[in-house]
């Protein structure tokens, strides 16, 4: 490879110390990244983060060991302040930490529903908001969310997690849009992988498939130059996806006294995907509606019929 894709960008992985968050990193560097390569200040943690700098360093990249949590939002700022002294910029973030506390919702407690919200959810908030001002100064950003099948498609015995990856498909819906004038491009990564998260959950012939060193090139698509924004890329076992959120043409019900009953018998027209649409924006939603509705108002009448004689 003569050019290297994110040669001289700067790049945060989240929870870098083992995982997907090691590939990442390594991955990052090997196109070229400075990584910022971010775990835990617990003491397993810190040495497995300064391992991977040291991989890092020995393949001939740049790479330095960040300690922090990112339910901490002050933690946070200040790996961000590191990363910019040190390098001059930040270009790429990773919010890749993350943890599991499976269990059916009857037997979940609200303590383990809130904690993996906030290490997912409000740590990808604390990290991103610590990198935003500046990509919007340097008119120039990469982030990429991991959010997960579970919370796209649903998985038994993880609301939370599910709860909790749904919710960065739309954050990164809104900062898309809020950072496109920025040349802030912002999407998600749903991995794949057999890490220390899924070792307990999948078979031993599918985790040797699922390697986390296959998802990583997905990554590596979605924050260079030319990245997309606002997709939702599946990647595992050495194949990639996309996924979507869609609106189907749906039905209008004109007549308000009788429309719970209607819809109750018109749920498939509802839901055929025939002509659905990913909308640019939840806008596209109130105005497919309000010209369904307009149109039932004034309905286009037929063209009377020609006769030839």
């Amino acid at each position: 490879m003569n050019k290297k894709l994110l040669q001289g960008r700067v790049a945060i992985v989240t929870g870098a110390g083992g995982g997907l968050g090691r590939t990442h990193a390594l991955e990052l560097a090997r196109h070229g990244a400075r990584v910022v390569v971010n775990d835990l200040a617990h003491e397993r943690n810190a040495a497995a983060a300064s391992a991977v700098v040291d991989e890092i360093r020995r393949a001939g990249g740049e790479a330095i060991a960040v300690a922090g949590d990112v339910t901490r939002p002050g933690e946070m700022e200040a790996m961000a302040a590191h990363a910019a002294e040190t390098w001059g910029r930040i270009d790429i973030l990773v919010n890749n930490a993350g943890i599991l506390r499976d269990r059916t919702f009857a037997k979940m407690s609200l303590d383990d529903f809130r904690l993996v919200m906030d290490v997912h959810v409000m740590g990808a908030v604390h990290c991103t908001k610590a990198v935003w001002a500046r990509m919007q100064e340097q008119q120039y950003g990469r982030i990429v969310m991991t959010t997960s099948s579970s919370g796209l498609y649903g998985n038994f015995g993880q609301s939370n997690y599910g709860a909790a990856k749904m919710a960065l498909v739309g954050l990164m819906q809104t900062l898309a849009l809020e950072g496109e004038r920025r040349n802030i491009r912002v999407n998600c990564l749903a991995p794949s992988a057999a890490t220390a998260m899924t070792e307990s959950i999948l078979p031993p012939e599918a985790l040797a498939r699922l390697t986390p060193e296959q998802v990583s090139p997905g990554l590596v698509a979605l924050v260079g130059e030319d990245a997309p924004t606002r997709m939702i890329l599946l990647a595992g076992a050495g194949s990639f996806e996309c996924a979507h959120i869609t609106m189907t043409q749906g039905v209008h019900l004109a007549d308000r006294a009788q429309a719970g009953e209607a819809l109750c018998g018109q749920l498939e027209a509802v839901r055929s995907r025939v002509g659905e649409r990913v909308p640019g924006s939840g806008w596209e939603q109130y105005e497919l509606e309000v010209a369904k509705a307009s149109a039932s108002q004034h309905p286009i009448r037929p063209m009377a019929a020609v006769t030839r004689g």
